[in-house]
């Protein structure tokens, strides 16, 4: 596999923003000179316990104590590997990275693959300006506009048209240095039968360019305009970069509005997801069909907690949103239904009623347990008891699976009223029931991104010692004269505070360099005493006090261990603490 350069990776380091970076998760606010804090996205809170510090590009969490640094933060909220997050960086701000010697079949696989995205990249671009700039393109832009759409939102999606010619594509391509074989890999090219003569797949169709999170092209979609032109729609083959289960339509768009609003609209159709956008959602992405795969899903996850459904009323629809629940299954994503009116999908419900009426759907979207459990009761046979007792034993499984409260109640009274039972009877039977762990029939399943180990709750000596070392931090000059002062078997009682300290000594300016490689435990404790060294504005007399803490702490455990061995010293050690209790009253420090 390529590797790139240490310096690619400084490099990228020192681009990114990270207040600009975090904010697409997390809505941040200041709360010091070097930190900034908000709820945290790895965990369910309601006090922000979260916090960043931007000069030195780090965050930590002072609940679940997820830690890290710029390229951590994206491999966690994007769920990919650290080569994913360097390149997902470096495209956002801007940086060329730089690949070390590598082995020369890989670097032949990769400027392939190079070599399609460009072609894919000069298509969409020239389909784009077709669209525009062509007079063929005019019916296809009189659809577009009957279909609502503006120029803002066909832009931005760089929505185009192919010529029914059949070879412009390739011909201007060829010109441009590709060769026929690319443009068949690519599938912007197909052979006939008869003599195997290549020319274009697309021809006279609306193009939709599919894109990775990333923004780079891999593949069309693409609409016919004429009631002949079979099929309606026509997608990129599957390839040697594109691959359908795996893409949705508009999440690179989408991607940072999904996460500002916490929820991801889910739409089948490309004209569905331009709708929405359109009329302000502009977190919808589209599932190019009802073919929901768990590759899809987890994306769905990755780029938003929450899920609401927007698919078509019918079959197809009703079995997308049962499969997406069947996916949720082992991620934290919670599913809900927008009701959709039978027979409309969201664009031509935006151009019939307008953007307040989807928005307002949107907004009334339900639980998926509550979509679940009322499909049951419609579509099974009430009228005798044994089909009661089917949709009863379909139902209870569900609703076991709700915990106890006012959801849980709501919908157990309403199927004990449609089936005619007594609410009672059905609770007794749902309690009967074994309610499955990480159920799919909810939507919510266990936490996506694991805490880095349960909320510690630090004893006032550990929370001392860190607090002194964070000082030592936000203040290098006056932290190193001050550590002179401490000795690390004597004043800090764990060994991962002692390594803190033992690190830090030489590197106080410098507190990220240098970490060990492996030493994890270490290095998330380095990043939260960087973030909380940028809590408040520190002072010498704040070092100072927390020192003497440190100092007295120190006193406290050497005179319980000489009354334990009955050693002499304890005089001279009690004489020592109240010295030290007499220069904490004088800074007017609680003792």
């Amino acid at each position: 596999m390529a590797r790139y350069t240490p310096e690619s990776k400084d490099r990228v380091r020192d681009a990114v923003d990270m207040v600009d970076l975090v904010s697409a998760r997390v809505d941040l606010r200041r709360a010091g000179p070097s930190r900034y804090e908000g709820l945290c996205p790895f965990h369910d809170e309601r006090t922000p316990s979260f916090g960043i510090n931007p000069a030195e590009k780090v965050y930590h969490c002072f609940g679940c104590k997820a830690s890290g640094d710029v390229f951590t933060f994206v491999m966690e909220t994007e769920a990919v590997d650290f080569k994913g997050a360097l390149e997902l960086l470096a495209d956002r701000y801007g940086v060329e990275l730089e690949l070390e010697d590598e082995d020369p079949q890989v670097a032949a696989r990769r400027k392939r693959r190079e070599r399609l995205y460009a072609l894919l990249e000069r298509a969409a671009a020239y389909y784009e300006r077709y669209l525009w700039e062509s007079d063929e393109a005019a019916a296809a832009r009189a659809y577009l506009t009957e279909r609502g759409f503006g120029e803002p939102v066909l832009r931005e999606f760089r929505v185009g048209y192919a010529p029914s010619a059949w070879d412009k594509l390739m011909v201007g391509s060829l010109r441009a240095g590709f060769t026929e074989e690319e443009l068949y890999a690519a599938g912007l090219g197909q052979r006939s039968r008869e003599r195997g003569t290549l020319y274009d797949r697309f021809r006279g169709r609306v193009m939709f360019p599919l894109a990775d999170q990333r923004g780079r092209v891999l593949g069309f979609g693409a609409r016919a305009l004429r009631d002949n032109q079979q099929p309606k729609y026509l997608n990129t083959s599957d390839g040697e970069v594109y691959h359908k289960g795996r893409q949705l339509f508009g999440a690179d768009r989408a991607r940072a509005h999904a996460a500002k609003a916490g929820a991801v609209i889910v739409v089948e159709g490309y004209t569905d997801v331009l709708a929405l956008h359109q009329a302000g959602l502009h977190n919808a992405v589209g599932l190019m069909g009802t073919a929901l795969t768990d590759e899809q899903v987890a994306e769905l996850a990755r780029l938003a907690p929450r899920v609401e459904l927007a698919l078509d009323a019918d079959s197809a629809g009703r079995e997308a949103m049962l499969r997406a629940a069947k996916g949720a299954a082992g991620r934290k994503l919670e599913l809900r239904v927008v009701p959709m009116p039978a027979g409309t999908d969201p664009a031509e419900l935006v151009l019939r009623d307008g953007a307040d009426a989807v928005t307002a759907l949107v907004a009334g979207s339900v639980p998926f347990v509550r979509f679940r459990i009322e499909r049951s009761l419609a579509s099974g046979d009430l009228g005798s008891a044994e089909g009661r007792d089917r949709v009863l034993e379909e139902v209870r499984e569900v609703l076991a699976a709700i915990p106890r409260g006012t959801l849980r109640e709501e919908l157990t009274r309403l199927v004990a009223d449609r089936l005619d039972l007594s609410a009672d009877l059905v609770a007794s039977l749902v309690a009967a029931a074994p309610a499955p762990a990480a159920s799919a029939t909810d939507g919510t399943t266990a936490v996506a991104v694991a805490p880095r180990g349960a909320r510690a709750v630090l004893d006032r000596r550990e929370r001392t010692e860190r607090q002194f070392l964070a000082l030592c931090i936000a203040l290098p000059e006056q932290g190193r004269e001050a550590l002179r002062g401490v000795r690390e078997e004597e004043h800090f009682t764990g060994e991962l505070v002692r390594r803190a300290a033992r690190h830090l000594r030489p590197r106080l300016a410098t507190p990220l360099a240098d970490l060990p490689p492996g030493d994890e435990e270490l290095a998330a404790l380095i990043s939260e005493l960087v973030v909380e060294a940028g809590r408040a504005p520190a002072t010498a007399e704040t070092l100072q006090v927390e020192g003497l803490q440190l100092e007295k702490a120190r006193l406290e455990r050497e005179i319980a261990s000489a009354r334990a061995d009955g050693r002499l010293e304890v005089g001279r050690l009690a004489t020592e603490r109240e010295d030290v209790l007499r220069r904490l009253r004088e800074w007017g420090s609680g003792v």
